[in-house]
């Protein structure tokens, strides 16, 4: 799986560091504003064209949807201290799409790089770095559970609101009820809906893929609805979608099994997929706008059948099950919220262990990871003199911390790009810095800091109301020897860039075959596997790299330009290459539109 918002590299915590690449520098900018405390509130819904015209960024999204904000860094960043040249951001540029479908969120790349006391000697000069609304504290969670408002088809909520105020507001925007799926197009004109006439491959190319099959979406009230997730294992491909799990053979998109109903607004579900092949999924537990979402649900891709069934349980006062994060490593699935994570038994669904504050109580669990890892970020002497951030890695069996690593004061852990091996992106708020570290396997210690002067951009998300989505980033991507991060687009085509994981330098780059921005995706048969963006008048690409020789990328599915239209609408999405086959699926319906929204749509040859 990709790691997967817009990211640059981030660099080093310390001393000064000396010039690399001339073009990698550049003029003193202007100073960036300092940023808001929290994420702006989303504006309403606008109306979202359905099949075949460019979505629309989504008014309002849960755990895995939240819709992009322009960020507060629209001006050009002033250079770092000790001389550092600027480093130009990625704020103020055209919205991205987020890992696993969210509306991918600016990462506050555009930080000098600068090394925190203590790490490597001095490393070159660095690169932009993100920043995370949420500083992961007791105040601010008080404060988001008091006055966190909810846009949803153009009302505003207030969480404490109540009495015939909130009935009238929950009654006006309510919507339609769901509808049952939409019978899939083959491609060929042969299907159903509102599509389904349509020959999607007609006029195709000469060394086109072909589409496979495409589906549009359930009908979706006019608040929106979350889709997150996409999952394809043994010859289904999966999506989760307002209150539906559906389930297609990959080869020809027919159903594979009946769709999954559930009672209530799917809010959260899993990335990771279980050694078995099972997924969870979260779901509200009430109508209303303010429903918790902590409702557990395994469901098995290959059968389709349900799996245990289980109620969050809150720990604590401060514990919220507003938005969750459900990650999976091995046999454990932890339950990340606000101030705690709850494990379970994959297998049978027992409670395994709670991860509750540490160091009696000054310091509260921030986010979790799953994968090959179980990794638990936590914030520490929140508003003290010795507030700071850590991350450990945890035994999935009984919770214990194999090893702690401390960040010094000011520095905010924002994202996990990678588990194996672990590396992390940080920023530094009041010295707009960042830092891109790897760590040794199975250890705290650095194995080295990212020094390189460029402006990168993967696409991350802000995660939930409550919740850090560690590893909410698409588009950084690293196997044993490089970390391979994508450049921010200026004019032309951008570049991906392979820095060594024991040195932080670039070790090479390799430009995009097209004027679109390519990213990475995942790593696959020791080859990095890219995704190069669609234009209006052309379709993508999916390339593969080889990590050495000349890195040229290999072209393994163009896709037809008589489909770029629909293949660019998806705002907000999930991707993925499996077994030849290219998949594109939404993560966010408006329920605004006119007619039917996409959903799915896979390539192949």
């Amino acid at each position: 799986m990709t790691q997967p918002p817009n990211q640059p590299p981030h660099g080093g915590f310390g001393a000064p560091q000396d010039p690399q690449d001339p073009r990698q520098s550049g003029p003193p900018q202007p100073q960036p504003p300092m940023p808001p405390a929290g994420p702006p509130q989303s504006p309403p819904p606008a109306p979202q064209p359905g099949y075949g015209q460019p979505q629309q960024p989504p008014a309002q999204a849960g755990a895995y949807g939240y819709p992009q904000q322009p960020g507060p860094y629209g001006q050009p960043p002033q250079p770092g201290p000790y001389g550092q040249p600027p480093q130009p951001g990625p704020y103020g540029q055209p919205p991205q799409p987020g890992p696993y479908g969210q509306p991918a969120q600016p990462a506050g790349y555009g930080f000098p790089q600068q090394q925190y006391p203590g790490g490597p000697a001095a490393p070159p000069p660095g690169g932009g770095g993100g920043k995370s609304p949420f500083k992961g504290k007791t105040a601010v969670i008080i404060g988001a559970a008091v006055a966190t408002l909810l846009v949803a088809g153009g009302a505003v909520y207030a969480l404490t609101s109540g009495g015939d105020d909130k009935k009238k507001s929950e009654s006006k925007n309510k919507g339609p009820k769901p509808t049952a799926s939409a019978p899939v197009n083959p491609g060929d004109g042969s299907g159903d809906g509102h599509a389904g006439k349509e020959d999607l491959n007609e006029g195709r190319q000469a060394g086109e893929s072909k589409v496979l099959w495409y589906k549009e979406a359930p009908k979706a009230p006019g608040k929106g609805a979350d889709a997150p997730g996409m999952w394809v294992e043994d010859g289904v491909a999966v999506k989760a979608v307002y209150k539906e799990v559906l389930g297609y053979e990959v080869e020809s998109g027919k159903p594979k099994w009946p769709a999954i109903k559930l009672p209530q607004d799917i809010c959260a579900a899993s990335r990771q997929v279980s050694e078995d092949g099972k997924v969870v999924i979260a779901y509200k537990g009430g109508t209303k706008s303010n429903a918790n979402c902590d409702q557990l649900q395994v469901i098995d891709l290959k059968t389709g059948e349900k799996g245990w069934k289980k109620q969050i349980k809150e720990e604590g006062l401060f514990d919220s099950t507003l938005s969750i994060e459900l990650t999976i490593t091995g046999d454990t699935l932890m339950v990340g919220r606000s101030q705690s994570g709850t494990a379970y038994s994959m297998s049978g669904g027992d409670e395994l262990f709670v991860s509750r504050k540490k160091d009696e109580g000054t310091c509260f669990p921030n986010g979790f990871t799953g994968g090959d890892r179980l990794l638990r970020a936590l914030s520490c002497g929140a508003s003290t003199p010795t507030e700071h951030d850590e991350i450990q890695e945890l035994d999935p069996k009984t919770g214990k911390a194999k090893w702690t690593k401390k960040f010094p004061k000011g520095w905010r852990l924002n994202k996990v790009y990678s588990t194996t091996p672990t590396v992390l992106y940080l920023t530094n708020e009041d010295k707009k810095q960042w830092n891109i570290t790897t760590l040794k396997p199975g250890s705290s210690a650095t194995r080295s800091e990212v020094r390189v002067n460029e402006d990168f951009a993967p696409e991350c998300g802000w995660g939930g109301i409550m919740v850090n989505d560690l590893q909410g980033c698409s588009g950084a991507v690293a196997d044993d020897t490089y970390l391979y991060l994508p450049t921010k687009k200026t004019t032309g085509a951008n570049e991906i860039v392979a820095i060594g994981l024991n040195t932080g330098k670039a070790n090479w780059r390799v430009k995009s075959p097209s004027d679109t921005s390519m990213m990475p995706m995942k790593m696959a048969d020791g080859q990095l596997v890219a995704y190069v963006k669609p234009s209006y008048s052309s379709g993508g690409q999916v390339v593969s790299i080889a990590p050495s020789g000349s890195h040229t990328p290999k072209t393994l599915l163009k896709n037809p330009e008589g489909t770029s239209k629909i293949e660019n609408g998806f705002f907000s999405k999930a991707i993925d290459y499996v077994d030849g086959r290219f998949y594109i699926s939404t993560t966010r319906l408006s329920g605004s539109a006119q007619g039917r929204e996409k959903l799915m749509l896979a390539y192949g040859k």
